[in-house]
């Protein structure tokens, strides 16, 4: 039996997997074994989330014992098969073979062809000429906006600034680090600028990957301009912000049976600058159709938080950008002599060495958002730096405020059961549908797996048991989840919803309206896939945040865990965390980096991909 076959057998790579390379010995019999075997590992790679596979790392597919090809003999074979193209300029675009060579890296030629094109794009926005932006007309707007940049570091300003004169910015920081609050404040700085000159005011669009994490932005941005209105700021230039924001899919139109967009390069999106939250989430193919359809001129700007878990599909995108970047801590020479006039000399400093990557990037400083109930920055921190005995430490001291730690705890349904099964009563008696969606927030399991006793399938299935019995099904404040996109519903991966009798007695499933608005209802059976949001994964709650989180982790080590997982769990958490573990567990998973295999770092102008 080859390797391949070895692995099939063994359940290691996917019957997908298999096929495919089977095609190309069926094609050509002459095809040798470790071309065959390298074409599995490209598409079981993409399954992982990678963009691509190392010959040079089996590993990080398949922890296995299995003989494994000498990897140089291997890339020679690869190079050499009429199966795997090897461009020599990373701008040529692959159109043959299904399988290419580049940088050490095998890809399904999709994938390399995804990463090119968004390399490419993502230069060509950043390149873009602006308008020339006159700093010395914003000024005194400037100084209202950020009254304390002038004389001492504000590192919201200097976003704010650095972002004004680039096409393509970044802008990152952790949970309340102010990401909406200086975004607020450079659209405000944009629409005095169109006036300044005589313009219309410009189209701005907000965007995220979910509807929720659209709906959190689009808040976030409101309450900002409210408190901007309050500082006395023109209802003139706040009423010109957007109020709503929408999903990545819906953003660029979605055709129905289709992998393709309405808005592309031949189409482009209509709006001067485009606004998109929760960048770590956005996988490699979608970044790649959004940065396709930004016309020439219109400006992108990225949110996100770095230490976050990568998107579910393949890619890493933020991340490979973040590399190239640089880390946002310092300011480009051209900036800081630019800024010098509304920046205080020390928030200018340090220097930022110039780089490839055409955009900006600042990263703003560590402040996570939480109520005066609870202490999260410590842990999260500690968590962040994989600092295992400050963050077990931090745990079993119970000295942060609103922290709990269930030290070896395998089951939230055990002592605590009464006290989650009553928050999930309540949804069913809410007053009204809204009520119950807005309750619903207040409180999530998140796990990290789904599978297993421990995992979100595992856990909704016995939560279910224990509020309906055996009449469990769509029952009176079952919680749901949308699993799939279904755009003739507008309901979308990551909706979140609840079943509710109306005045008719008829079961209905809702959700949130669009825009903010009233609560859409379905008949159950007409949803797209979707299964019970009791307990969900800590990947599915990214974009979200709940008053009160319970994150379980599993009872034995899981190549899942990640300290970014954990990161990303617990700062889902408002006002209140429980964390259950076993202690090697935690201590594994924060020596574990969720890594993903690309090479969009390098095609930005990072050194080496990961």
């Amino acid at each position: 039996m080859n390797v391949l076959d070895a692995l099939l057998h063994g359940g290691q790579v996917r019957t997908l997997d298999h096929a495919l390379a089977h095609s190309l010995g069926r094609l050509r019999p002459d095809t040798p074994d470790a071309v065959k075997l390298g074409a599995a590992l490209a598409s079981l790679a993409v399954s992982q989330g990678h963009a691509g596979f190392d010959p040079a790392q089996p590993g990080r597919l398949i922890e296995s014992d299995i003989a494994w090809p000498e990897p140089g003999t291997w890339l020679q074979q690869l190079a050499s098969s009429p199966w795997v193209d090897c461009p020599e300029d990373p701008a040529t675009v692959a159109v043959d073979a299904p399988l290419v060579l580049e940088n050490g890296l095998l890809y399904l030629r999709r994938y390399r062809e995804y990463e090119r094109g968004l390399a490419e794009g993502l230069q060509r926005i950043g390149r873009h000429p602006l308008q020339g932006i006159d700093l010395a007309g914003l000024a005194a707007l400037f100084a209202q906006l950020f009254p304390q940049a002038a004389s001492s570091v504000d590192h919201q300003a200097r976003a704010a600034a650095v972002a004004l004169r680039h096409p393509l910015a970044l802008v990152t920081g952790g949970p309340g680090t102010g990401k909406t609050t200086t975004i607020a404040r450079l659209l405000l700085l944009l629409v005095a600028q169109a006036a300044q000159n005589g313009g219309p005011a410009p189209r701005i669009a907000l965007a995220a990957p979910t509807g929720r994490a659209a709906e959190r932005m689009a808040e976030s941005l409101r309450l900002a301009v409210q408190r901007l209105q309050q500082e006395g700021i023109e209802p003139a230039l706040t009423h010109a912000l957007p109020t709503s924001g929408t999903t990545l899919h819906r953003l660029l139109g979605v055709i129905p049976d289709s992998p393709r967009f309405r808005h592309h390069a031949d189409n482009p999106l209509p709006y001067d600058a485009v606004v998109v939250d929760e960048a770590s989430m956005i996988d490699l193919p979608l970044m790649a159709k959004l940065v396709d359809a930004i016309a020439a001129g219109t400006r992108l700007i990225l949110l996100g938080d770095p230490d976050q878990l990568p998107s579910v599909e393949a890619g890493d995108v933020l991340s490979a950008i973040l590399r190239a970047s640089g880390d946002g801590e310092g300011t480009r020479s051209d900036d800081a002599h630019a800024l010098q006039g509304v920046l205080a000399a020390a928030a200018l400093q340090p220097a930022a060495p110039p780089t490839a990557f055409a955009g900006r990037r600042v990263q703003l400083q560590k402040g996570y958002r939480q109520s005066d109930a609870l202490a999260l920055a410590p842990l999260a921190e500690a968590v962040r730096a994989g600092d295992q005995a400050c963050a077990l430490h931090l745990l079993r001291d119970g000295t942060l405020a609103g922290v709990s730690f269930h030290e070896n705890q395998a089951d939230p349904l055990g002592s605590h059961r009464e006290y989650l099964l009553a928050h999930w009563r309540a949804l069913a008696e809410a007053d009204d549908p809204a009520q119950a969606l807005q309750q619903a927030g207040r409180l999530r399991v998140l796990t990290a797996l789904r599978e297993g006793p421990q995992g979100a399938r595992g856990l909704n299935s016995r939560i279910e048991g224990l509020l309906a019995g055996a009449t469990a099904g769509y029952f009176q404040g079952r919680l749901l989840l949308v699993t799939e996109n279904s755009y003739r519903h507008r309901l979308f991966n990551g909706d979140i919803g609840i079943c509710l009798r109306d005045g008719q007695g008829a079961m209905l499933a809702w959700f949130a309206g669009e825009d903010a608005g009233q609560p859409r209802a379905f008949h159950p059976a007409a949803l797209p896939a979707h299964e019970s949001a009791f307990a969900m994964t800590v990947h599915k709650a990214q974009g979200s945040e709940f008053d009160e989180v319970w994150l379980q982790l599993p009872r034995q080590d899981s190549r899942v865990l990640s300290r970014e997982l954990v990161y990303t769990g617990l700062t889902r958490a408002r006002q209140r965390l429980h964390l259950a573990a076993s202690a090697p567990v935690l201590e594994k998973a924060l020596a574990r980096h969720a890594s993903r295999l690309g090479g969009l770092a390098w095609r930005l102008g990072a050194s080496a991909p990961v």
